[in-house]
């Protein structure tokens, strides 16, 4: 609705994993070359975590698009809230497994085996990605980690990477599933974006959307949206892309603060953060005042 108006070629801030929108900030750009330098020295288990909306599922992809297929045979469940049976399953539809109808554990492991072993005999590793890791159940995990015991003397036949929340780890402290815990060789955690990153993060999403012009997010409007989002990118995209909304609303080429803060009044997860925030301040003011009249009185009785 406002791509012409700022002279761009697609929407610079929406919410779905483009991986052509990938921003090389510092622990994402760590994580990534993590994985990709363990899964070519063969690795089992490896583990990416954190906060909702940092950035998880399109460094996932962006880990994939980045393996050269002609080495690589790779796996992606986006939702693992499943039974160990139908995890299976889904692994062995991934990797176009044929497998009859009505088959049952035993049966999907034994052609799951045959395909990695195939696989390896054909010089090819086999990847699976697991996004929403932290939602699996404790006994698709064991499954899991039993599948990943085909290995030869040199690697693991199925190489696993697992996506998660925090909750992720504190599923993985359960001790029902403490050896698939001991092989998870590599653990990577995503940050939130800081002050700086945020700046750099919104022009290059406005550059790959074809953005030529002056600056158009005003310093303060990029301050204010660090601010209510945390640094967050998928929170930065969301008021982003509202106060792009608000400043093509009143025909203006440049985003000012007012326009974020419109943006902010707009999404209803960030206005109890904001007012959270205000009362918070405003009771640390209260109290500041309190000891600073007390100091004062104490200082005047004592002399």
């Amino acid at each position: 609705m406002y791509q012409e108006h700022f002279g761009l070629r697609e929407p610079p801030f929406t919410i779905t994993p483009d991986t052509s929108f990938f921003f090389a900030h510092s622990s994402h750009q760590e994580a990534l070359n993590t994985l990709l330098v363990a899964v070519r020295s063969g690795e089992g288990f490896m583990k990416v975590v954190g906060e909702v909306g940092t950035g998880k599922t399109i460094l996932c992809r962006k880990f994939l698009d980045a393996l050269d297929h002609e080495d690589f045979v790779t796996a992606y469940i986006p939702n693992p809230y499943v039974g160990p049976n139908t995890l299976l399953l889904a692994v062995a539809d991934e990797l176009r497994i044929e497998c009859p109808e009505r088959t049952n554990q035993h049966h999907l492991l034994k052609l799951l085996t045959k395909f990695l072993v195939d696989s390896y005999a054909a010089h090819k590793r086999v990847v699976l990605c697991l996004d929403e890791a932290q939602a699996m159940p404790v006994e698709t995990l064991e499954a899991l980690r039993l599948l990943t015991n085909l290995e030869t003397e040199r690697r693991k036949l199925l190489q696993v990477v697992l996506f998660g929340q925090p909750e992720l780890d504190v599923k993985l402290s359960n001790r029902a599933i403490r050896q698939l815990k001991q092989r998870i060789t590599f653990s990577c955690r995503l940050r939130p974006l800081d002050l700086g990153d945020v700046e750099f993060y919104i022009a290059h999403r406005l550059a790959i959307a074809g953005f030529r012009g002056a600056r158009l997010f005003v310093p303060d409007a990029v301050k204010r949206i660090y601010r209510a989002s945390g640094g967050v990118p998928r929170l930065i995209n969301i008021l982003a892309h509202k106060a792009l909304i608000a400043a093509y609303g009143e025909g203006l080429r440049q985003v000012s603060d007012r326009h974020v803060r419109l943006a902010i009044a707009d999404t209803e997860s960030l206005r109890t953060v904001v007012r959270f925030r205000y009362r918070l301040l405003r009771y640390l003011g209260l109290a500041a005042s309190i000891a600073f009249i007390g100091v004062t009185i104490l200082a005047w009785a004592i002399s």
